[in-house]
């Protein structure tokens, strides 16, 4: 895996094998201790990622807190600036950082290179990002007791941010925390995931070299000690997007900060009689399987009406057939690589095997060798199962029969998750019923869900988390609202 000289500041070479480093207050250090990871393409030695001493923690715990000054001070206007630079670098260097991507997370080049755009896009949308700082003017002769004040509403920082992204799109989850963070006027410490955090690691590179020390600080702090760093005083704001148990347990443990969780999802697809059964199967299949289902807005189990299921299977298993897994780096027709590790893979087949042996029909695949599960396709799946009630995270398309709408929402909305769901139906009229009536943070109306670059707020209830991401969102997210009330001369109109 070549890396350009011009990230070198980020990493060390001992043994032609790569040592990232820790950033801590706009430097960047050694560690003691290191951990190894691996491609779940070929199971290859990637890199040695440092894990952060105690005291290493500590200090970039404290120069968070001397950057909040720092970041809080820069005028908007050169914010935006700066995150228009790094976009220009991101441009300079995307081929690089996809490679790395590509390498070390299992995606294929083309998924690579998209979630190094979707990044880029996201700084260059940064400028509507200003709506989150519009304010409010607010008249206080609307009440009798106010006749001569007026007030503005501000947002403000609320200091420093914690950032914890996920393995599946590590390199714009965790981006999606830093721009916010620094539009808002917050120093971050990120932490990306364990699994594949080197494109990010070496991005930030860049980033660091344009914003004062400590702004932008990255440890890749193991889960076994997370604790003592999520439950620490001077942490504001955490922001994480990972699996519905430890978001809960963050939240145990995080006291009064501000909580944005993004967490697992069951995301349901619901297809009615008058649907358009041929869209329904091409984003349905989609919607599951992209980047081997390791998506939480992925579609991880379709409710079908009965009297139009047997068409509707069949033009889904005619789809599958635009779809090839395979090793990215050796066959570039394949559209669908490994999934994150060799556990993940057994996972995800525990949960086909087990609906098998309750009832569901095999139809396509089912079988894993390694970290490649097959693309499979299951039919007649009962609720009994668990792939018909817990997040599978796989290439599983997984089918199961209803009698009309009002099971499929009942059976919808009796999910623990509550993140995205989908409808596939001609009649706007019943696509807004459903919308209205499921208990979900999205609905998407004839596509399956896919919260790509942004623009449209997303976020769950029930386990699914609290908060929305977005552009303004995130910010508001990360910002408190200040009201500031002036009195005026008792001559003078309010």
């Amino acid at each position: 895996m070549e890396i350009n000289e011009i990230f070198s500041e980020g990493f060390s070479l001992k043994d032609n094998v790569i040592h990232l480093k820790l950033l801590i207050g706009g430097k960047w250090e050694e560690a003691s201790e290191y951990v190894n990871i691996y491609s779940p393409i070929d199971q290859t030695l990637v890199a040695k990622i440092p894990v952060p001493s105690k005291d290493q923690i500590e200090k970039a715990l404290n120069e968070g807190i001397k950057a909040e000054g720092l970041i809080s001070s820069i005028p908007l206007f050169e914010r935006l600036n700066i995150l228009s630079k790094f976009k220009e670098q991101l441009i300079l260097f995307k081929e690089n950082l996809a490679r790395v991507l590509m390498k070390e997370s299992g995606k294929t080049y083309n998924q690579a290179v998209s979630e190094i755009e979707s990044t880029i896009l996201r700084l260059n949308l940064s400028q509507s990002d200003l709506r989150a700082f519009v304010g409010e003017y607010i008249r206080g002769d609307i009440a009798s007791d106010k006749l001569h004040k007026f007030a503005i509403v501000l947002r403000e920082p609320l200091g420093l941010v914690l950032g914890i992204s996920p393995f599946n799109y590590p390199f714009f989850t965790s981006y999606s925390k830093v721009i916010p963070a620094i539009l808002a006027g917050n120093p971050i410490i990120i932490k990306p995931p364990s699994a594949d955090p080197v494109a990010f690691i070496l991005s930030t590179v860049l980033l660091n070299r344009l914003l004062p020390p400590g702004v932008v600080q990255v440890l890749t702090v193991p889960g076994s000690a997370m604790d003592s760093l999520v439950s620490d005083p001077r942490i504001k704001v955490i922001s994480f997007t990972g699996s519905t148990a430890v978001g809960k347990h963050i939240a145990k443990l995080a006291g009064d900060k501000k909580l944005h969780l993004e967490l697992g999802g069951k995301g349901t697809a619901i297809v009615l009689e008058n649907a358009d059964l041929s869209l329904a199967a091409k984003e349905i299949v989609k919607g599951s399987i992209s980047l081997s289902g390791q998506r939480c807005d992925a579609v991880s189990r379709v409710l079908v009406v009965e009297k139009v299921k047997d068409k509707f299977l069949e033009l889904v298993k005619a789809e599958l057939n635009n779809y090839k897994l395979g090793n990215p780096e050796l066959d570039n027709s394949a559209n669908l690589g490994p999934v994150i590790s060799k556990d993940a893979s057994a996972r995800i087949n525990g949960m086909v095997k087990d609906a098998v042996s309750k009832g569901a029909k095999l139809i396509y695949g089912g079988s894993f060798k390694d970290t490649y599960h097959d693309i499979t396709l299951l039919s007649d799946v009962p609720l009994s199962a668990t792939i018909a009630n817990e997040e599978t995270f796989g290439p599983v398309i997984t089918i199961i029969t209803v009698k009309d709408k009002e099971e499929a929402i009942k059976i919808a909305n009796q999910s623990n998750y509550g993140l995205d769901s989908c409808v596939f139906t001609n009649d706007i009229n019943e696509a807004y019923e459903c919308a209205r009536r499921l208990n979900v943070g999205s609905v998407t109306i004839n596509a399956a869900p896919s919260h790509g670059s942004t623009i449209f707020p997303f976020g769950g209830v029930k386990d699914s988390g609290i908060g929305k991401e977005g552009i303004v969102y995130s910010i508001k997210e990360m910002t408190y609202e200040k009201t500031i009330v002036f009195n005026l001369n008792n001559d003078l109109p309010s």
